[in-house]
């Protein structure tokens, strides 16, 4: 038996579905219009909400590309205070710039990282700049029709499958599967270290790619723990530790996976994706750690809850202490320099 609730959220579905349909059209027939530039614009994005890595592959794309060519990200700066056209430098806090961006900032010293919510006025802004980039990023653009990006990356969670999804409010797709079209690079993100070729095989028949579509497959590939506060000794995370996973990012899974391999215990202490920390959250870290048995105790957070952690003043010292940031990394399971290549011919570069 269907249950009324579920009906309820299958027509929001299709009346969400429907509307978005709409406005795709307008912008495909040129009701709406979509802005092009004189410069190569790189637009990374999902039609999912969500949990595909975006943030590390804008990183690890920015980084790569930052070496043949001057890079600006564009993001739009989610949850900031702070309004308009703003660029980014690591003294920043999440009030002035938001947690992604102000992450990028200083993870990205070769690169300069702006933020504005309308991407068309901020990306004329960035060619207004002396010097002028050679190439604009947009992070978590696809939905944003009114920037004609020159190449759209797509990417989609191996856990998650856009394929396998259904539109909000009914799963999580942001538009219907007519969107992966307007991708030319399709990234499958997070896949498993124990996928197999046939499996990835699989998955790109599944994706129904057209012949101008690429297909890649990335993993994340987490380093050693760091102290949060670099004044603190590190730790490592030993078979006998107790880890309290302290995050607030859209899945959690592929690092409390991540962890289990290393120790049995991981505890997770999830809060929403882009949380804003306050004491009282500190409380509750502080309470969930102090209850924690054995002797070798540690708390793992990400980069991106990292950058809004370290703006709380009032963290206990014992806490300090023991709370790691654990880095991320995106790696390319196969054809990176494939990939590269691409870019870079894209942004006039040799690679």
């Amino acid at each position: 038996m269907i249950m009324p609730g579920r009906i309820l959220l299958w027509l929001f579905s299709q009346l969400y579905g429907a509307t978005v349909t709409v406005r795709n059209s307008l912008y495909d027939c040129g009701i709406l219009r979509s802005h092009s530039f004189d410069l190569p614009v790189i637009c990374i994005g999902n039609i999912t909400v969500g949990g595909t890595g975006k943030t590390p592959h804008v990183i690890w794309l920015a980084d790569r590309l930052s070496s043949v060519v001057q890079v600006a990200v564009l993001s739009r700066g989610y949850l900031r205070k702070s309004r308009g056209f703003r660029e980014v430098i690591p003294g920043d806090t999440t009030t002035d710039a938001g947690d992604e961006a102000l992450l990028m900032a200083r993870r990205l010293p070769r690169v300069r990282v702006f933020v504005d919510r309308d991407r068309v006025h901020g990306i004329r802004k960035i060619m207004a700049e002396e010097p002028p980039p050679g190439a604009v990023i947009l992070d978590d653009g696809y939905q944003h029709r009114a920037v004609k990006a020159g190449m759209n990356i797509l990417l989609t969670d191996w856990n998650r499958l856009m394929t396998r999804d259904r539109l909000l409010p009914l799963g999580r797709l942001r538009e219907s599967l007519r969107g992966m079209r307007r991708a030319d690079i399709i990234i499958v993100t997070k896949v498993p270290p124990e996928a197999t070729a046939a499996e990835m095989d699989t998955v790109k028949r599944e994706m129904k790619a057209g012949v101008r579509q690429s297909i890649y497959f990335t993993t994340l590939a987490y380093g050693n723990p760091v102290p949060l506060f670099p004044e603190t000794p590190p730790q490592t995370v030993t078979p006998d530790s107790s880890v309290l996973m302290v995050t607030g990012i859209a899945n959690p899974a592929p690092m409390a996976s991540y962890l289990s391999t290393l120790c049995t215990r991981v505890i997770p202490l999830s809060f929403p994706d882009h949380h804003s920390y306050t004491e009282s959250d500190i409380v509750k870290i502080k309470s969930a750690f102090d209850a924690m048995e054995g002797e070798r105790k540690i708390v793992i957070t990400t980069a991106k809850d990292a950058v809004r952690l370290k703006e709380i003043a009032n963290i206990a010292v014992h806490l300090a202490e023991v709370t790691h940031v654990l880095p991320v990394n995106v790696q390319f399971i196969e054809n990176e320099e494939d990939f590269l290549n691409k870019i870079c011919q894209y942004a006039g570069k040799d690679h």
